[in-house]
């Protein structure tokens, strides 16, 4: 009797620590407010106005600003086309749904921001930084459009509209971590 109230005892208080540590970690995510296209498209907006070497300073990290807004565009157009490459299907089902519903659930993004969509073009750093803000914002505008079946995300499995919607705003959000001018 008493090992089975030890046990009890010890695993609520387990429970108690995890649900405090997973509660701490999910409190840093974005504004659920800030988590659509719309919001997305007026803070893109905002950069077309910054002159051609503000924007191409922005990033801070190892890819340029043009190759930050490629990368996102890409993930943007491949939802609609199909990514070139997948992972496996039990790595769909079972890591990516989890990332992804960790991702949705804390409201923030965080993986390997200098690692490109598996088989995509590669990314090239001459690319006009004007022009890849201008990629990127009209694939956002195609995909609040997009009316047809979209393709299934190489590492998250099959999502809906709202889910993608949030997977790529929440993607734009973790690479503006590289940025020094956005909020």
């Amino acid at each position: 009797m008493q090992r089975r109230q030890f046990l009890k005892v010890g695993m609520l208080g387990a429970a108690v620590g995890l649900t405090g540590a997973s509660a701490l970690w999910l409190s840093q995510g974005n504004d659920p407010t800030q988590l659509n296209i719309a919001v997305l498209l007026a803070k893109l907006n905002k950069l077309t106005m910054l002159s051609t070497e503000q924007l191409a300073g922005l990033s801070t990290g190892k890819w340029n600003s043009a190759e930050v807004f490629t990368h996102c565009a890409q993930s943007v157009e491949f939802s609609m086309s199909g990514f070139p490459e997948h992972k496996s299907a039990l790595f769909k089902q079972t890591v990516g749904a989890l990332a992804f519903t960790a991702f949705v659930t804390k409201g923030a993004m965080s993986h390997n921001l200098a690692e490109p969509i598996p088989a995509a073009p590669e990314l090239d750093r001459s690319v006009d930084v004007n022009q890849a803000l201008a990629r990127l914002i009209q694939s956002l505008k195609d995909f609040q459009q997009y009316k047809t079946d979209l393709a299934p995300h190489f590492a998250y499995g099959e999502l809906n509209k709202a889910d993608y919607e949030l997977a790529h705003v929440l993607h734009f959000y973790n690479h503006q971590q590289n940025f020094n001018l956005m909020s």
